[in-house]
């Protein structure tokens, strides 16, 4: 049912040269607020454990159906954004997630806080691809850089300042704790954002073909499962997971091929034909997967072998995380001024500096280098995710913008449920291989941790590679619609 408040007509799609638009400055909040409820769950676990009575494997199931959620919603993202308004989608994706905080806040048992974790996600799915499509629609091709540069805030620091912010909340009180501050915070800005959101562009009517929504969901969302499984579950049960994850994946992608000669495709794939868009995506996901490792492998460092708090580990990691994010603004500025190479090489050879840097870990390392691995590693990837998110959804045309943003998200999430299930398998494995020879408990694990950062070390040069494929700038693909052939096909973009 049509709301006129919601459904008011669109505002031009242009901004002012070197002012960040209104719209984006809401969107960024809000998103900065969903998304760091991704990761917030990872230093509760302990008190969930104690205060619902269940075993750290269920209680994993908060942070993994979160992820679960997204991967299976964000393909669907695309279509809906372009069938409703601005209005509509921020009113859609806020409603969700105050609803799944606010159930969350009072949940009296497990299954309750699960069910609110999947709402929450379901807000939070909605509101990234949102963002991402409002901001190329509004921005000049001139200011994407520096705007760019403080959506990175919203989209890199918040799931890593996640286990920060809970370290420190739950000082104060239960895990309860946890959403009860964020409720109040997030109902603000859906008021303020209701209050003075402008709808961008103009809705499209479409169909959606429910078969693609089933195939992406069993798709993505399996093989996020899947992965997840990996981490103390059966391997076998976990790769037959992941292997029927990715044959959904492939009927889904068969059947998108055939929508588009229809040109109505659930996710449209012409976006990879665009060759900085793929190259991007590619660059994007391993420095996400790298980035989801080192989360994981330093809080386990820091408490399980230097036998630091919660509290401790948040704070040692919180420098890196907000470096990341004031840095966000001045690299989006860079960019506009020089182009994405002399930023996105420095930051790729610094992220495989800094992994490299990790593998010499010890049960005695300074503090201080910890630390200042840490920043490396946040810095570099601040000097690569906002160049590479502008340049590859720069290279877009603009009826593909939501799709890009879709697809970009989702590997997101398929990035980090992959690199989380390496690490761990990786981490595990070799552990347990040297606790059987009589290898120390705190030894094994040490080691098992230092493969593991060896591993992302390796899997880093991909992106040192990628990098050096970008070009300085997008080939304003972007702004010229490519012409149709007689299928409605649109011919493929060469990028030279």
């Amino acid at each position: 049912m049509s709301s006129p408040q919601l459904d008011s007509p669109a505002t031009s799609a242009t901004a002012v040269s070197g002012r960040t638009p209104a719209v984006i400055r809401l969107l960024v909040l809000a998103t900065f607020v969903v998304i760091l409820n991704e990761t917030i769950m990872i230093n509760a676990i302990p008190r969930l454990m104690g205060a619902l009575r269940i075993t750290e494997q269920t209680a994993q199931w908060l942070s993994t159906a979160f992820m679960l959620t997204m991967a299976a919603v964000i393909p669907i993202t695309g279509w809906f954004l372009q069938r409703v308004s601005t209005r509509r989608a921020y009113a859609t994706a806020m409603g969700l997630f105050l609803l799944g905080t606010a159930l969350a806040t009072v949940a009296p048992m497990f299954e309750v806080l699960l069910g609110a974790r999947i709402i929450q996600a379901s807000g939070t799915a909605v509101m990234m691809p949102l963002l991402m499509t409002t901001l190329m629609q509004v921005v000049p091709e001139a200011d994407r850089g520096r705007v760019m540069g403080n959506v990175t805030l919203a989209i890199s620091v918040a799931p890593a300042m996640g286990p920060a912010v809970s370290g420190v909340i739950l000082q104060f009180g239960s895990w309860r704790l946890l959403f009860a501050v964020v409720l109040p915070i997030a109902a603000v800005i859906t008021w303020r954002g209701l209050k003075q959101l402008k709808n961008v562009g103009e809705p499209q009517f479409s169909t959606i073909d429910w078969f693609s929504v089933v195939t992406a969901a069993a798709g993505f969302g399996g093989l996020v499962y899947g992965l997840s499984q990996f981490e103390g579950g059966d391997v076998r049960v976990a790769a037959t997971i992941v292997a029927a994850g990715l044959i959904a994946i492939t009927v889904f992608v068969v059947r998108q091929l055939s929508l588009q000669k229809r040109g109505a495709p659930l996710m449209d794939l012409r976006t990879l034909r665009h060759r900085t868009y793929t190259v991007a995506l590619i660059l994007m996901s391993v420095a996400f997967m790298a980035m989801l490792g080192s989360m994981i492998l330093l809080p386990l460092y820091l408490q399980n072998v230097r036998a630091l708090s919660p509290l401790e580990t948040g704070l040692l990691v919180m420098p890196g995380g907000l470096a990341m994010g004031l840095l966000g603004p001045t690299v989006g500025r860079l960019f506009d001024q020089f182009g994405g190479r002399v930023l996105v090489i420095p930051g790729a050879i610094g992220i495989t500096l800094a992994l490299t840097g990790f593998t010499q870990v010890t049960m005695t390392m300074p503090f201080w280098q910890l630390l200042a691995l840490h920043a490396l590693l946040m810095v570099s990837l601040a000097a690569t995710f906002t160049p590479v998110f502008t340049l590859g959804l720069g290279a877009v045309p603009p009826r593909l913008y939501s799709h890009g943003s879709s697809i970009l998200s989702t590997l997101q999430q398929v990035a980090a449920a992959f690199g989380t299930a390496l690490v761990i398998t990786v981490m595990s494995a070799r552990a347990d291989a040297l606790k059987s020879a009589g290898v120390t408990e705190a030894l094994a694990n040490l080691e098992g941790m230092r493969l593991a950062f060896i591993i992302g070390a390796v899997l880093s040069v991909a992106v040192v590679i990628a990098a050096l494929l970008l070009p300085a700038r997008a080939n304003n693909a972007g702004v010229l619609e490519e012409p149709a052939d007689e299928t409605g096909m649109a011919a493929v973009e060469s990028e030279a």
